[in-house]
């Protein structure tokens, strides 16, 4: 059984969208139609896995 009906590669983007791009997170919860619970656990899971790159400044 999937919990998840979202590839990594979809969640990374989104979390790119984010970080990378800084687009607010309401824009981008609208435009892919997620949750926001889903869309702060993706940026927890993969920010960790690539922390070069999510570090804050």
């Amino acid at each position: 059984m999937s919990s998840s009906k979202f590839s990594d590669e979809f969640k990374r983007g989104a979390v790119a969208q984010i970080t990378e791009r800084g687009y607010p997170v309401r824009e981008v919860l609208e435009r892919l139609g997620v949750s926001p619970y889903s869309l702060y656990a993706w940026k927890k899971k993969f920010a960790k896995a690539s922390s070069g790159k999510a570090e804050r400044r």
